[in-house]
């Protein structure tokens, strides 16, 4: 099948499952207990005021009229209104998400540049010393629970050492670079900002190598064992016995059967890790969509939640699409289908 054609048909098939995901976070927000709009009116509020509130959200209308309002918002660019601090979630999600991303972009970058060649020299020297060491230190980065090593980075890093902060984004005394991407470090690079870059990376290694770690351990093992596989082929075998240089089978043919495994894994870590960045972002006090998730939820504030809930769905959609796509680029005899 021609790529576009499979792109379109991928996209397409987008609609049924936003519109799933949608019916399923409104139906869950509409049914659990707690009146959200009494915490956002504030215990003093009068039932007039309350009342108004409602109307003034649409709340006083059938959960039907409710639900295809919100769908009508959503292909219209209104994906509601914050019951709490009446902001557009919409804006809300353009300030945060960008955050996140970045978040996890470099989570990702540090488990791949430290997780492959771990898995690599794992499995070239197969249970031999340098493969126990490695596995044991991917066991004890699977085995902690992050927020005890974020509490112990912190402590490490931030107090005893200082050579990180220990929360935020950037500096709350300096100005953030100007947006261009949203992603501090790479609009700090596109205006040559080398100063602001600093800061901002500063902010994110800490948050971002706590939130590696489950990933790296991960890589490090599907690497392991897809090299493993992919050294075990007969045709490697062959080329081994007519005498091809150790490296040359390594970098262009093992490695390239080995990296469908690997950015399979990838993929999945990456959805992994943007949902797990909720806990990372709270302990760290980093302003990303986790923290916003959070704050949002003990508000009883759903709109927010059904906005950040829609963009996750889309985000590892799109994220699945570019695998696919991937596997065709690095396997030739992959077909869309």
């Amino acid at each position: 099948m021609n790529l576009r054609y499979y792109l379109l048909r991928r996209l397409l098939l987008l609609i049924p499952l936003l519109i799933g995901l949608t019916l399923l976070t409104f139906t869950v927000s509409r049914i659990l207990p707690g009146d959200p709009v009494g915490l956002a009116a504030g215990p003093q509020s009068t039932p007039e005021i309350r009342e108004r509130l409602r109307v003034q959200f649409g709340l006083d209308q059938p959960l039907p009229v409710q639900y295809i309002s919100y769908i009508a918002g959503l292909f219209s660019g209104d994906w509601g209104q914050s019951l709490y601090s009446r902001r557009f979630v919409a804006d809300d999600l353009r300030v945060y998400f960008p955050a996140t991303l970045e978040l996890t972009l470099f989570a990702i970058l540090i488990a791949s540049g430290l997780g492959i060649p771990a898995g690599i020299i794992s499995a070239i020297y197969r249970d031999k010393l340098p493969d126990q060491v490695v596995r044991v230190i991917a066991l004890f980065f699977v085995s902690f629970p992050a927020f005890w090593l974020a509490m112990i980075f912190q402590s490490i890093l931030g107090v005893s050492l200082g050579w990180f902060p220990i929360g935020k984004r950037y500096d709350v005394l300096l100005a953030p670079p100007a947006t261009i991407t949203g992603l501090f470090t790479v609009d700090a690079l596109l205006r040559l900002d080398f100063s602001a870059f600093g800061i901002a990376l500063r902010h994110l290694f800490t948050p971002a190598l706590v939130l590696s770690f489950g990933a790296l351990a991960s890589v490090t093992r599907i690497t392991r064992a897809a090299v493993l596989e992919a050294l075990d082929k007969d045709y490697v075998r062959m080329e081994r016995a007519i005498g091809i240089p150790y490296r040359v089978i390594l970098t262009k043919y093992v490695l390239r059967s080995a990296f469908i495994a690997i950015i399979t894994v990838l993929a999945l870590e990456f959805g992994w890790l943007m949902a797990g960045a909720v806990l990372v972002e709270t302990i760290f006090d980093y302003p990303g969509l986790g923290l916003y998730a959070v704050e949002s939820s003990l508000r009883l504030d759903f709109e927010p939640i059904m906005g950040i809930t829609v963009l996750y769905g889309i985000v590892f959609s799109l994220v699945n699409i570019a695998t696919d796509i991937a596997y065709g680029i690095i396997d030739p005899r992959i077909r869309y289908g």
